[in-house]
């Protein structure tokens, strides 16, 4: 079955009407041979590839080559420092005798509680300016917005 996209609207406009038949003949098309797991979910606006793309491939790797830290660890750092720290028990080994480890609260895809929730565009653009600014105010390292870096890698 192909996912609907539907907008709420107050009951007597015409749209409810229709959105609800389109509903009632998605359901009555499904094969009758087959038991069927119907969910709803609230449609969200995720981040673009272009705006992945350029905080993995120019904010995360200019810092990593001025850092010399790994592409993750920098991520997992900047989702720390925007998000704040946690605790997490861990396998005890001799280099972590406590079995403590502290981790990011969130990240851009998963939420306080572990489960996945995607930052959509407008708050991943924004973590994607504090990385830009902790780049700048702790590493002196300035990264260029995106209109720029898109345009030096076309020429």
């Amino acid at each position: 079955m192909s996912s609907l996209l539907l907008k709420r609207v107050p009951t007597g406009d015409v749209n409810r009407s229709r959105d609800i038949e389109r509903v009632v003949h998605a359901l009555e098309d499904l094969p009758e041979d087959k038991s069927w797991r119907v969910s709803i979910e609230e449609a969200k606006s995720t981040r673009s590839i272009q705006a992945n793309a350029y905080y993995w491939g120019v904010v995360v790797e200019m810092m990593s080559e001025s850092t010399g830290y790994e592409s993750e660890e920098i991520h997992e750092y900047l989702c720390g420092a925007r998000w704040g720290w946690k605790d997490k028990r861990v396998p005890k080994t001799p280099r972590n005798p406590d079995g403590i480890e502290s981790v990011p609260v969130r990240t851009t895809t998963m939420d306080e509680n572990g489960k996945r929730s995607v930052l959509g565009i407008v708050q991943f653009m924004e973590f994607t300016e504090f990385a830009r600014r902790f780049a700048a105010q702790k590493l002196n390292l300035f990264i260029p917005d995106p209109n720029y870096a898109h345009e030096e890698q076309a020429a």
